[in-house]
C-alpha cells in the first residue's frame, strides 16, 4: 500500500511501506565491544501537566523499554541526555528514574550506569556546584549503578578558567568508590556548553580533559566523547592511559569508530543505539566473530537515519528517538515530557519514518503505517 507523506517543499510524495521488517533476535552477550543505548523516558499521557510542570513519566513504559534494551545485550545508560536531563526532566525525576532503573537492572542482570550532573541547581559556586555533584554521584553509587560524570552547564558557567575544571573533577574522582566514565557532551547538544574544559579552543580543551584522566587514571572506566568530530575522537582516543576506554557518542560517525583501526577502536554510548537497539546489536555480534566487513554493511545503512534524527538544532534529537519508539511499538502514545513532541516538523517525521521503514526497523509494519497515518491526518494531509 502507498502512503503519501509530506516533502520538504510543501508538497506530498508516494511511499510504499516496506512489506517485512529486518529479522533480527536475541542472542549471547557480546565479546569485543562494550555497548550502551542511552534511553529515552516515557511520559504519561494522561497526566495533566504542562511544559513547566515536573515531569510526569509513564514508569511501566519506560522501565519495559529498558528490559528490551537489555534482552538484546546492550547496556543501558541512564538518565543522560536523551531521557531529556534538563529538557522536561528535572532532578527529582532523574532521582527516581536512577532508582526505579538501577533496581530493574539488578532484578534482571542488566548492565546499567547512569548520569551524574548538577541539575538541581541552575547555576552556582563552584563549591555548590561541586556539592551538587556529590550529591548525584552518592545516588548512583548507592543505587548500585556506574557513574557517568556529565558536564554541567552550571560549571560552564562558574568556571574561570581550566583550572577550575581540574579541581572539581579531581575532588570527585577522588572522592568516588568505583571508576567513573567521563562525559564531554559538545555544544551541539546543548549550547550552554560552549568552553567546556576552560577554553573555546577545542584543542586547549582537550588537553584540558586528558590531563584530568591522566592524573587519576585508576578512576576513570572510560570516557564518552560525544563532539560529533571523528578524527578528535580518534586523537584522543590514541592518546588516553592504558586501560581507559573510549566510548563514542558520535550520532554522525559511530560505525567507523567502533570499527576502529589499526591503533584501536571506541565502544559506544549513543543515544541512536535507543532506536537502533536490536540491528545494533546484531551488527556487534557480527563485530565478535571478526568480521568487520559484515558489522559495516549492517551499521553503515543506519547512519543516514541518525544524521537525519540528530541535525541541527542537534539538542531536540530525543523528539526523533520517542517517535520511532511509537512507531516501533514500544509505547502507545507520541507524547512526551516537557511537550517536546512539538519540536521537529511534521515533514522531518515523514522522512525519519521512511528511514527507519527501509532499514526494516518496525516490528510490525502495519502498526507503524497505521500510526504514521494517524499522525498525518492530525495535521492535516489525507490519504
Amino acid at each position: 500500500m502507498t502512503i503519501q507523506l509530506p516533502d520538504f517543499k510543501g508538497g506530498l510524495r508516494a511511499y510504499d511501506p516496506r512489506p517485512e521488517p529486518l529479522a533480527l533476535t536475541t542472542g549471547s552477550p557480546f565479546t569485543s565491544r562494550t555497548v550502551f543505548s542511552a534511553a529515552h523516558v516515557v511520559a504519561d499521557p494522561y497526566a495533566d501537566v504542562s511544559p513547566d510542570s515536573p515531569a510526569a513519566v509513564d514508569w511501566d513504559a519506560t522501565l519495559a523499554f529498558r528490559r528490551h534494551l537489555w534482552s538484546h545485550g546492550l547496556g543501558v545508560a541512564e538518565a543522560m541526555d536523551t531521557a531529556q536531563r534538563g529538557m522536561g526532566l528535572d532532578w527529582a525525576g532523574a532521582a527516581e528514574l536512577i532508582r526505579r532503573s538501577a533496581a530493574e537492572a539488578k532484578a534482571v542482570g542488566g548492565r546499567i550506569a547512569c548520569g551524574v550532573g548538577t541539575d538541581q541547581i541552575a547555576a552556582g559556586s563552584l563549591v555548590e556546584v561541586r556539592a551538587a555533584y556529590e550529591e548525584q554521584l552518592a545516588l548512583v553509587e548507592e543505587s548500585g549503578a556506574q557513574a557517568i560524570l556529565m558536564a554541567s552547564r552550571a560549571l560552564a558557567a562558574a568556571a574561570s578558567g581550566p583550572e577550575d575544571y581540574l579541581e572539581v573533577y579531581g575532588h570527585l574522582l577522588r572522592q568516588a568508590a568505583e571508576p567513573v566514565v567521563l562525559h564531554w557532551l559538545g555544544p551541539m547538544f546543548d549550547p550552554a556548553l560552549e568552553g567546556y574544559w576552560g577554553a573555546g579552543d577545542l584543542d586547549t580543551a582537550t588537553d584540558t580533559f586528558l590531563e584530568v584522566i591522566a592524573a587519576h587514571p585508576d578512576k576513570v572506566e572510560g570516557i564518552k566523547v560525544s563532539l560529533l568530530d571523528a578524527q578528535r575522537e580518534i586523537d584522543i582516543r590514541r592518546r588516553l592511559p592504558q586501560g581507559v576506554r573510549c566510548y563514542t557518542g558520535d550520532d554522525f560517525n559511530y560505525p567507523e569508530l567502533i570499527a576502529g583501526d589499526e591503533q584501536g577502536f571506541s565502544h559506544a554510548l549513543l543515544g541512536i543505539f535507543d532506536p537502533l537497539g536490536p540491528l545494533a546489536a546484531e551488527a556487534v555480534r557480527v563485530l565478535d566473530t571478526g568480521n568487520t566487513a559484515g558489522f559495516r554493511a549492517l551499521l553503515d545503512p543506519t547512519v543516514d537515519l541518525s544524521r537525519h534524527l540528530f541535525q541541527t538544532p542537534t539538542r531536540f534529537y530525543k523528539t526523533g528517538v520517542v517517535f520511532l519508539a511509537w512507531l516501533t511499538g514500544h509505547q502507545s502514545h507520541f507524547t512526551m515530557v516537557g511537550g517536546l513532541q512539538s519540536a521537529r516538523s511534521l515533514p522531518h517525521f515523514a522522512r525519519a519514518y521512511e528511514l527507519a521503514d527501509g532499514l526494516g526497523l518496525f516490528p510490525d509494519p502495519k502498526l507503524a503505517e497505521e500510526r504514521m497515518k494517524n499522525l498525518l491526518a492530525l495535521y492535516g494531509v489525507a490519504q
